[in-house]
């Protein structure tokens, strides 16, 4: 089937169509955090249980991509990201309203399954309607997102001691509710039909790819592993909600700049040696947040978000070398994989506190990131040779 190429305007309006959802609900997905010690003395919560109740929306959210990818995929891209930013926002809302723990519970996997939507049908858009010029377009929707991680959790940090919580996801879900409406006159009402790419043999690629997305799942882990401690790290330095904004947005926009940073130092060390680096930087940097008073803790954010986030754009982009010719697909398994771990593992790390203390969960997560060495080093045989069918190496 031949191209059917959208002329430019249609091009700036999908991509800005993809990167408002991409920001909105990534923002949605890290705001929550800024919530979670309001959660826990309102609700009598656990760590633990605190993971639980993190893990409805982020496990929904990341279980469902690939049945919400196949559900939707004759579905419009106006439709499937006004659907996914509508259920999303509905999601908010029922736990704005006053339906207790069970409404809470709830309006969490609402949520979850509005967000399931968002990343395969957003990724599609911008492939579409770019084609093989697409990587610089994908990688300012990737950045989106960490705009949205940055500045949402910031306000609602803001927010929260002029408001009750309630009120604030009440607020939220409003924001959710006008993207909705924008998105009408923004995604394009037909899908871009493209000729599909050739089949890529599987071969050792599809080892090496299951060894990337275990890597993928570790260091998602030690990511989230760490944002679930993170707010109570900076209350026990006597920081007050704004300060927990501050210190979510100052790890955010580090982790923003880390795509850009670990981009350009995968080029210069390759995989194996950037993704070594760098997660022994963030082991290091999250053990020292353990021994810092509040400043001194704000100030290493930005740095430990290089490295915490970054990491993931040098994994992301060596997806394509490892694919077996269906790339979407591929993509699409990454991200469950990584989504599903950063829903799971904190309950480990939360049962862990639990068990012991705050600063022995902390340094589990930092302990996860060492453990990404070894299996770094299994993958390097699978990047050397010779490329794996048809797909670039893009690292």
């Amino acid at each position: 089937m031949g191209d059917s190429s959208p002329t430019a305007a249609t091009k700036s309006r999908s991509l800005l169509a993809a990167c408002l959802t991409h920001a909105l609900h990534d923002g949605y997905t890290d705001g929550l955090y800024a919530f979670m010690p309001v959660w826990q003395v309102q609700f009598g919560l656990s760590y633990a249980a605190l993971a639980v109740v993190r893990a409805l929306y982020s496990a929904t959210m990341g279980g469902l991509q690939i049945p919400a990818d196949q559900a939707l995929r004759a579905v419009s891209p106006r439709a499937a990201l006004i659907l996914s930013t509508g259920v999303a926002s509905t999601g908010l809302l029922i736990m704005a309203l006053p339906f207790g723990f069970a409404g809470l519970c709830v309006g969490l996997v609402v949520a979850g399954i509005g967000s399931s939507i968002q990343h395969p049908r957003g990724s599609m858009l911008v492939t579409d309607s770019y084609g093989a010029a697409s990587r610089r377009p994908l990688g300012i929707y990737n950045f989106s997102g960490d705009l949205g991680k940055a500045v949402l959790p910031a306000l609602v940090a803001v927010l929260l001691p002029i408001l009750a919580w309630r009120p604030v996801l009440g607020l939220m879900a409003v924001l959710g509710s006008a993207l909705a409406v924008a998105l009408v006159s923004l995604a394009p009402a037909a899908r871009v039909i493209r000729n599909a790419p050739a089949a890529a043999a599987a071969g050792r690629g599809r080892d090496g790819f299951r060894i990337l997305t275990t890597i993928g799942a570790l260091d998602t882990a030690t990511r989230m592993g760490y944002l679930l401690f993170l707010p109570f790290l900076i209350h026990g330095r006597g920081g007050g909600s704004p300060s927990v904004g501050l210190a979510l947005a100052l790890l955010f926009i580090g982790g923003a700049l880390g795509k850009a940073t670990c981009g350009w130092l995968g080029e210069r060390l390759g995989v194996v040696g950037s993704v070594m680096v760098t997660e022994a930087a963030t082991a290091l940097l999250i053990a020292a947040t353990l021994f810092t008073p509040l400043t001194p803790t704000l100030i290493l954010l930005p740095l430990l978000g290089i490295v915490l986030n970054g990491t993931s754009s040098v994994l992301y982009g060596t997806v394509p070398e490892l694919c077996d010719g269906d790339t979407g697909r591929a993509f699409a398994v990454f991200y469950t994989s990584v989504i599903g771990s950063g829903g799971l593992a904190p309950i480990l790390y939360g049962a862990i506190a639990d068990h012991s203390n705050q600063t022995i969960g902390v340094l589990a997560s930092a302990a996860t990131a060492v453990l990404i060495a070894p299996l770094v080093l299994a993958l390097r045989p699978h990047l050397r040779g010779p490329t794996v069918g048809s797909c670039k190496r893009s690292v």
